[in-house]
């Protein structure tokens, strides 16, 4: 059995702490990031059942006292790259899995600063001293582990797990602590009796497989007795760019399709062009009510980065998903994109081409179109850059009546490791 290495850092109610740091006013005070929709809550907020995703109005109800602040977006930015250099002082091995969030292996740091304890100790020291943030941090043998350890360590505090003792630390937990358990599996797992992690553990794969799902099934059970084999990853290049949203339960119609994918595409195709990448490979997942999914992909022969190409593709993906499945009702849609390569070495076809192209046949041919297509969303950019992403979108994401996370939020959210799959704040199931 290996050494207990691996320690999981989370800031406390980050967007809601930073808030109070910089308005001492605010401090001891229920508040709460955002306006029609919770986006974070302070510790006080919590007491009273305030949480994030919660519409406002709730969340006055429940707290008459309620403060909200609108966010200091570009200082979350800057308060998180701070504490990850403080984590970089003390090991290079360092994943960061949010803004507010990582995981650090320190199996080569404990010759220099003494046991893993004692350097999560001191981490939590140094954050509070240098920058006035609440940490807590859990130490574990494995990253599942130290993920949960840093949850029961909340708020503000420290929790390490003896190698020895992982199945008395973990059976009384609730399941709602395993990494991966949204509110979807928490309720099937109720309905049938399991409630704590070492009811989850003593159900074994093959029931939780027909309960989940196979794949599901088998994670879970293995997580449950502590079977987790990954390595803390320093970040690397990005191998692919995408974003997914949580609909709830929604009936597959044409416009939810369009509406969802088309916002999506949007996301996506944004972060290539600012990253200056495209990609060859487009990829769709859809998620049915019953937790079961299917994905389509496709490889083109060029890559592309373009908002409305990525939106076209991603609809004839999802609708080759959908058709032919019994299930019409859907919980999530994902857009990816893979196989990218710098957009600058991309090279456009010659105008001359183009031109017999359109006298031979009377159409714009594609490769026009896209490149139509890019300088429109170049500008698009540019006005983005300058006023704000609200300033200007396509018609079928901007008109959207759909209660979106705030982009601000959202973009923070997805900057993690390389800036690869982004989630959305309500998407926790596996």
């Amino acid at each position: 059995m290996g050494r207990a290495t691996i320690l999981h850092a989370d800031l406390d109610a980050f967007y809601a702490s930073v808030e109070q740091l910089l308005n001492p006013s605010l401090r001891g005070r229920p508040i709460a990031v955002g306006g029609s929709v919770v986006l974070a809550a302070s510790y006080e907020a919590r007491s009273y059942g305030v949480h994030g995703g919660m519409p406002g109005w709730r969340a006055r109800q429940l707290c008459g006292d309620l403060l909200f602040v609108g966010g200091n977006f570009g200082r979350y930015q800057q308060f998180g790259d701070d504490v990850v250099s403080i984590f970089h002082d003390f090991t290079p091995r360092v994943e960061r899995v949010s803004i507010d969030e990582a995981f650090l292996d320190v199996s080569g740091a404990v010759h220099l600063f003494g046991s893993p304890t004692e350097i999560a100790a001191a981490i939590r020291r140094r954050v509070r001293d240098e920058i006035g943030l609440p940490v807590s941090v859990g130490v574990a043998r494995t990253k599942h582990l130290a993920k949960v350890a840093s949850q029961v360590a909340k708020p503000d505090g420290l929790v390490a797990v003896d190698p020895a003792g992982e199945s008395e630390f973990l059976d009384p937990l609730p399941i709602g602590l395993i990494w991966g358990v949204g509110p979807t599996t928490e309720r099937r797992l109720h309905a049938a009796g399991i409630y704590t992690i070492g009811q989850l553990a003593d159900t074994g794969s093959p029931i939780l497989g027909r309960l989940l799902g196979h794949a599901v099934g088998a994670k879970l059970a293995a997580l449950s007795v502590n079977v987790d084999e990954r390595a803390v990853q320093p970040p690397a290049r990005s191998k692919s760019m995408g974003a997914q949203a949580a609909l709830g339960r929604q009936h597959a119609t044409p416009e939810v399709i369009r509406e969802t994918l088309g916002y999506l595409a949007d996301r996506v195709a944004g972060r290539l062009r600012k990253a200056n990448l495209a990609g060859r490979t487009v990829t769709v997942r859809v998620r049915f009510a019953q937790l079961r999914s299917v994905t389509r992909s496709v490889t083109l022969s060029v890559a592309v980065s373009t908002t409305l190409t990525l939106t076209e593709m991603a609809e004839n993906l999802a609708r080759s998903a959908i058709e032919n499945q019994k299930e019409r009702e859907i919980t999530l849609l994902a857009v990816s994109v893979s196989n990218l390569s710098p957009e600058h070495s991309l090279q456009l076809e010659l105008p001359l081409d183009a031109l017999h192209l359109r006298r031979s046949t009377g159409r714009r041919p594609a490769f026009e179109v896209e490149a139509c297509r890019w300088e429109v969303d170049r500008s698009v950019d540019a006005i983005r850059d300058k006023f704000g992403r609200t300033a200007v979108g396509y018609a079928t994401a901007a008109l959207s009546a759909a209660d979106r996370v705030p982009e601000e939020f959202r973009e923070l959210a997805e900057r993690g490791p390389g800036g690869s799959q982004a989630c959305d704040p309500n998407e926790s199931d596996p």
